[in-house]
Parts: C-alpha cells; structure tokens; sequence
C-alpha cells in the first residue's frame, strides 16, 4: 500500500550529487514533494534545486556543513516557517574522506570521517526527533554501508563508523517507534557516484555498470518507503548492484 508524497516535506542531505540528488529529483518529479536540500557543494545544489523546482517542487536550499548543528537546525527552521512540519529526514550525508592501511590514517582524518558519517547522523535525528515528538509522525532514513557488513583492507576507520551509524538507528528505531515515527536503515552497496571523487585512494569501481546499483536505484527504494501508508515501516533496506561481489569476511 503506498500513497502520494504530493504535500509532503522532506529533507534531503548531500543533495548536490549520487544518491541524494536522484531522490530529491524523483520526489519532486513523481509527486512535485516539498524539499529542503543541503549540501557543501553549492554549485551542484543549485542544479539539483532546479531541475527539482522544474518538476514543480517547492525548493527551499542553502549550503551546509553536516559536521556543523547549525545545518540541520536551519533545516528544520525553514520546514516549520515555510511548510509547518516535517514528514520525511533522509541523512545521506557521508563519505570515505580516505581509505589507506591504519597506521597512514592520522588522527584528523580519522575524526573526519567520524564526524562526517556518524556525528552528523546523530545531530540531525537529535535536532528533528523533538518536531516529530510532537506532530507524532514521520520517517527517518539513516545510511549506512555495506562496509558495515563486510570487511575489505584500508576501510576500517569509516567501517566503524558506519557500523555505529547502524546500532544508532536500530536503538533510535525503539525509542521512537511508540511515537508513531518510523526510523528506517538504508545500507547501500557500492556505486559509481561522486563518492570516489570526495575520497582519497578510492578509485572507479570496474565492473560491468549494467548489473551494477546507479542512484537511481536507491531513490526509487527511499521513494518506495516513504511513500508507505501509516502504520508499515521499513527497517532496514540492503541494495547491492549484482556486479558486486559482497562475499567474505
């Protein structure tokens, strides 16, 4: 059972490129979804917004800094002044920053990629769970990785990263599940995005792109889970393209 997202908000990280980008603009082309988007790259934020504000979406977009709480309070401002509330807060906001054997990974890095993944996480639920307290509904999607179900060398520090990304959402899950708001865990396998662009020593996954996951797969599963009526809620959703081998430690 599904409905429309015609009349919805939802906000949207990391929406300039990848999978963010494919989400926002099948939600506005399917149901012209209201949108607050949010990304460090400017540039290719305003395109998303436009293609977006093309389809007939009311757009609402601004640069922000995931690692900062100013970012997701300002979300959540521009939802209650413009639009009154909030239905959906999807955190794709992450990356890799550097893949490397542990003793190259300093300290800074280290804490970037910590706070990029899972701090980020974290300050985004805390900043919206009290509006979704009081409206009592609404759907959280946090994302996760394969990485948090299987190991390859140099990926350890943003493994555990999403490893914790993934127990936070499952406890967030309980806590807020008796207020009538679903928290779902997007784990996504890997996928030719801007995401090789943004870290260091990850290169262009070379395998056979028709039997691989693209974004658009991604945005048609989070359209598909928001757009289920009240009541259902999708815990977790893996999607791993078929020219991936998952297999292994």
């Amino acid at each position: 059972m599904a409905e429309s997202l015609k009349g919805k908000v939802a906000v949207i990280s990391a929406a300039a490129s990848g999978f963010a980008k494919a989400t926002a603009e099948l939600f506005a082309q399917k149901d012209q979804c209201n949108l607050i988007l949010t990304d460090i790259n400017e540039e290719g934020l305003e395109q998303t917004a436009k293609n977006c504000i093309n389809y007939g979406s009311k757009v609402i977009y601004y640069k922000g800094d995931v690692t900062k709480l100013e970012t997701f309070q300002r979300a959540l401002k521009e939802c209650l002044d413009n639009f009154g509330k909030v239905d959906f807060l999807i955190n794709y906001a992450g990356g890799a920053v550097r893949v490397a054997p542990i003793e190259e990974m300093d300290d800074e890095v280290n804490k970037k990629i910590i706070d990029l993944n899972l701090n980020s996480t974290i300050m985004s639920c805390r900043t919206f769970t009290p509006q979704f307290k009081k409206q009592g509904f609404g759907k959280i999607i946090n994302v996760s990785s394969a990485c948090d179900r299987r190991s390859w060398p140099g990926w350890s520090v943003y493994s555990a990263a999403k490893a914790a990304v993934n127990a936070f959402t499952r406890c967030l899950y309980t806590e807020l599940r008796p207020h009538g708001i679903c928290v779902s865990l997007l784990v996504p396998g890997g996928s030719n995005t801007g995401f090789q662009q943004a870290a260091q020593g990850v290169q262009r996954f070379e395998w056979d792109e028709q039997l691989a996951v693209r974004p658009e797969h991604f945005a048609d599963m989070v359209y598909q889970t928001c757009a289920l009526t009240r009541g259902g809620c999708v815990t977790e959703l893996v999607l791993y393209g078929l020219a991936q081998d998952v297999s292994g430690y």
